[in-house]
């Protein structure tokens, strides 16, 4: 990323980014979350699905390909606002952290930066991951659709629980994005350091990016993995399930499953990270590029 660009060049380009990476890594999402969510099977009867290619055969099968973006639509309409922020929030953290222009921020740093981005986040991010989910759980077939679309899916949850149903969810959110965001920035960062030699050419540079990017999207849901299982769980359970909240989803989880369950949906999540991602940085990259040849002072 420019040491030059303006959180405002941050803001449009991530917007950018985040769209790029809707488009590429939303059907492993909706695997991710299947698998997530997916009750306990009853003693003798299998599991809804044993794993992440039977969960992409019996979608595709019952769902046709449409399946596996069900539910695009709430974070493809809040993505861009939501990598615009994000990616904001790290240019405006960099900034805040540098006491002059040319200083060149630690690795430390470049974490708190993009921690700092993670609670900018929240408030788009939370009731966008709430529809999100809800939607992707929902069967395909001749299974009875309780919401509609996105629209519909808001609309219901304010009618049966005002905005506090429709942020549910929000503390789980926010625990998974701020160390996963500070991780995300960081370790493109760095990646891209060490890739890159002075005297790079423009293609090893984009190649830099890619691999940088998908790495970035991996060290990320290293670290927000657990929280992501918990809020999935916590957002898509009957309301009155669980009471207090993201601890009676985490005590209930270490009960009937173990530690293990907190990496459930790991597979598609790393599968997506990669491609996902890189998408994402490369977008991000390129929009910088163009708002620097298009407003060279913004």
């Amino acid at each position: 990323m420019s040491e030059k660009s303006s959180p405002v060049k941050y803001f449009v380009s991530g917007g950018f980014g985040g769209v790029c990476t809707v488009l590429a890594g939303h059907p492993m999402d909706t695997i991710k979350v299947r698998l997530q969510t997916m009750p306990l099977p009853i003693p003798g009867e299998p599991a809804l699905y044993t794993g992440t290619w039977d969960c992409f055969k019996k979608t595709v099968h019952k769902e046709g390909f449409r399946g596996l973006y069900k539910g695009m639509s709430a974070p493809l309409t809040g993505v861009a606002p939501i990598f615009a922020i994000s990616f904001f929030g790290f240019g405006l953290g960099k900034k805040l952290i540098k006491s002059n222009e040319d200083q060149v921020l630690t690795k430390p740093e470049l974490f708190l930066a993009g921690a700092f981005s993670g609670i900018f986040t929240t408030f788009i991010m939370a009731p966008g991951e709430r529809i999100k989910c809800l939607l992707q759980i929902q069967q395909g077939g001749n299974a009875p659709q309780k919401y509609k679309g996105m629209v519909d899916c808001a609309k219901q949850l304010y009618v049966e629980g005002g905005i506090r149903s429709i942020y549910k969810g929000s503390v789980a959110t926010i625990c998974r994005d701020v160390p996963a965001s500070g991780m995300y920035f960081m370790t493109y960062e760095w990646v891209k350091e060490i890739l890159v030699p002075e005297d790079a050419t423009a293609q090893l540079k984009m190649l830099a990016t890619i691999v940088a990017g998908g790495c970035a999207g991996i060290a990320n849901w290293l670290v927000g993995m657990p929280a992501d299982v918990l809020k999935s769980r916590l957002q898509t359970a009957p309301e009155g399930t669980y009471p207090k909240g993201m601890r009676d989803v985490f005590k209930q989880l270490m009960e009937k499953e173990g530690p293990t369950a907190l990496y459930k949906g790991v597979t598609p999540v790393m599968i997506r990270a990669f491609p996902a991602n890189a998408a994402c940085f490369v977008g991000f990259e390129l929009a910088v590029k163009f708002l620097d040849y298009v407003a060279p002072n913004l």
